[in-house]
């Protein structure tokens, strides 16, 4: 196997940049390429090497700019794919030994469960296509860096949690029935804020990402109306809490 390094191709009047980090997404893109290519078997010529390479060149999350001269190339994705031969207890060579936290986390979550990998890595594309103008923006930066389902399906999610429409008719029944107020611990902003706070709840949308569909619509059903705590609250663990879970822990502390 030849772990040669990429080629730098110079450009006039270009300072080249250092390419940025592999993030969440794309390493689970690669992992899932690398179970079902190994790199053993195959080159930085490979037509599904290739495919990668552009697919990662399509994600909307770094703002690359020509100072990257190869971003994400065939033989960049390649050497990533060889980066996990260092951890499959499978490969009995040495592999290349740099390699990043990251990718020891994406490993250890998706060795033991590749369908779960498959289906996140699919869905990874398909957002892209669907949505690609929606998601192109960060929506809450802190909250994508530790989002294990990476940035792009945890855009997907928040744009669901914020379907004006859906959201709208949840709390417009909320109002009429008189329960405007967090599902989980009851606080309501208009008796602790007054007039700042009236018809103000956030929502949460329960259904995990990963049983997404791309062309799926946000349901009342699957929205909850929550006070900005226990909403961070819920997204703090994996996998998420739901809302029994959360209310059964605020009960056993306060005991």
């Amino acid at each position: 196997m030849n772990f040669n390094k990429e080629e730098q191709i110079k450009k006039p009047n270009t300072v080249q940049k250092r390419n940025p980090k592999w993030e969440r997404d794309e390493l689970i893109l690669a992992l899932e390429l690398y179970f079902r290519h190994n790199p053993n078997t195959i080159s930085a010529k490979h037509q599904e090497v290739l495919k990668l390479s552009k697919i990662l060149n399509s994600l909307p999350i770094h703002g690359i700019s020509p100072e990257y001269v190869n971003f994400r190339n065939p033989n960049g994705v390649y050497m990533k794919m060889s980066n996990f031969l260092r951890l499959d207890p499978n490969y009995k060579g040495k592999g290349l030994e740099r390699g990043s936290k990251l990718e020891e986390e994406v490993w250890d979550e998706y060795y033991p469960n590749k369908p779960k990998l498959r289906d996140l890595a699919a869905l990874i594309k398909a957002s892209v296509e669907f949505k690609k103008e929606e998601i192109k923006l960060p929506i809450n930066e802190e909250e994508e860096e530790v989002f294990p389902e990476g940035k792009i399906l945890f855009r997907v999610h928040k744009l669901r949690e914020r379907n004006a429409g859906a959201v709208k008719k949840k709390k417009q029944q909320a109002l009429e029935d008189n329960e405007l107020y967090c599902e989980i611990c009851q606080f309501d902003f208009f008796k602790t804020y007054g007039e700042i706070g009236k018809g103000f709840i956030e929502c949460h949308h329960t259904i995990p990402v990963s049983e997404y569909t791309e062309k799926d619509n946000t349901k009342l059903q699957d929205l909850i109306l929550v006070c900005s705590n226990c909403h961070r609250m819920l997204h703090r663990r994996r996998p998420w809490l739901d809302k029994d879970d959360l209310m059964k822990l605020m009960e056993k502390v306060s005991k």
